[in-house]
């Protein structure tokens, strides 16, 4: 009687540890999980995904992002989700720093996040070598970086800094005779002359003078006196004649573009306050640089801005295209000051968001959806549609465009704004868009 139940109790066991090696071995390969994806432990019909920015960071600050991710959580989840599934959104600050945007990418890869979403960073490298590793799309990033141009698995919805500021040199070389661009002296940074000048030279316009600014200087009175120097001094012809004024064009005007992030507000107020002669040469800059927020709390019609060139992605914030994402905002953002409808940060996240819920939509009941078979799935797919907001969305490889460097870019629209009475509106007299796709093609790449 002792050794029967000696040996089954053995037999028990062996039973007990055989189906827990099973169990595990099944975890591991995914077997038995619900279709649905990631998402909290033991939630398989949970999608979950991550957004970062800097926040509270001595440079540029995109606290909008985020917020406005988790306003588009709230409204999604209060409608049942994407096709039922509930999304989950983690956030996390991104600090400005390498270290910062790495450590994001490593908790998305610890959530089991299928895809970063609308978020931004500098630091391209440091956050997509995780993500690359773990097969974790990024999805509509701000693209400030060229790593977001480069990787497999990143998927733009707009051009990135390099439309916004080859469009800028489109911009100003219909008006300008003379252009000094102020820009960050960073790796990033590095690259804006050669698209500036790209969009110059395509209205037959000499190259702009390169002046450079610490990231996080607090006064750039140093850089106002160089920029209006440069912007007030004669142009080169191919003759070496020096003049102010090309009288067959009419052009005529000193112009000065600033493209700085936070510090772009610095820069103006010092550029003002060197301007002493009264000489207002054109300023100029670009969206995320300039905003209405910037405008407003500048002084609105007695802003610094007043009369400033801004090149744009999207169209102008008052446009019905974002009567959505306004409402989103309004209804879902509980107060959250730092989500702007006026603000690129979040317009870009509202477009990266819709991009991934219309990719969501296109997963059967029984697929599994992973960040590789989403990944798969933005890669063989037809175009996304996203309102009007940017022409249809598509990452196949006959999408891609010939940009050295920026060989994932797949909308090269930008839109020409002015600041009009204290307001950012569509600039009267011009083209409402452009693509810069092909100027672009012509720039030399950046070392």
């Amino acid at each position: 009687m002792t050794t029967r139940r000696r040996a089954a109790a053995l037999s028990r066991t062996f039973l007990a540890r055989t189906a827990a090696m099973a169990t595990g071995a099944c975890l591991v390969a995914g077997c038995g999980v619900l279709p649905g994806g990631s998402g909290g432990p033991g939630d398989a019909g949970t999608l979950t995904v991550m957004t970062f920015a800097p926040e509270d960071s001595k440079a540029t600050n995109m606290p909008g992002m985020p917020g406005m991710a988790k306003a588009y959580e709230r409204w999604v989840n209060s409608k049942g989700g994407i096709n039922g599934r509930k999304l989950r959104v983690l956030t996390c600050n991104e600090r400005n720093t390498p270290t910062g945007a790495a450590d994001c990418a490593r908790k998305a890869v610890a959530e089991k996040a299928v895809a970063v979403v609308g978020s931004y960073s500098q630091h391209g490298r440091a956050f997509l070598a995780p993500l690359e590793a773990e097969g974790i799309p990024f999805i509509g990033g701000y693209g400030v970086s060229a790593e977001e141009f480069q990787s497999p698995l990143s998927f733009p919805v707009n051009g990135g800094q390099p439309v916004l500021v080859a469009g800028a040199g489109h911009q100003l070389g219909r008006t300008c005779a003379k252009v000094a661009l102020v820009r960050p002296d960073t790796l990033a940074g590095d690259s804006l002359p050669l698209q500036l000048n790209a969009g110059l030279k395509a209205d037959q316009m000499p190259e702009a003078s390169d002046i450079r600014a610490a990231e996080d200087a607090a006064d750039l009175s140093v850089q106002a006196n160089e920029a209006l120097a440069a912007s007030s001094s004669g142009t080169t012809g191919k003759g070496g004649a020096s003049s102010v004024k090309d009288g067959k064009n009419g052009k005529d005007k000193g112009c000065v573009a600033a493209v700085l992030g936070a510090r772009t507000e610095t820069f103006f107020d010092a550029f003002r306050r060197a301007d002493s002669q009264n000489r207002k040469p054109q300023v100029s800059s670009v969206l995320g640089s300039v905003s209405q927020a910037l405008v407003d709390r500048t002084g609105g019609k007695e802003s610094p801005f007043e009369g400033a060139y801004v090149t744009s992605w999207y169209p102008v914030a008052t446009d019905p295209l974002w009567t959505q994402m306004r409402n989103v905002i309004s209804d879902h953002a509980f107060g959250d000051n730092a989500v702007e409808p006026d603000d690129s940060g979040a317009q870009t996240t509202w477009i990266a968001y819709t991009v991934f819920s219309e990719m969501v939509k296109r997963f059967k009941e029984d697929e599994t959806l992973t960040g590789r078979t989403l990944t798969r799935k933005l890669n063989q797919s037809d175009p996304v549609k996203t309102g009007g907001l940017t022409p249809d969305l598509s990452w196949r490889y006959q999408d891609m465009r010939a940009v050295a460097g920026f060989p994932r870019m797949v909308n090269g629209r930008v839109t020409f704004q002015v600041v009009q009475q204290g307001r950012l509106v569509a600039q009267p007299g011009g083209e409402q868009s452009l693509d810069m796709t092909k100027t672009l093609e012509q720039a030399p790449r950046s070392s």
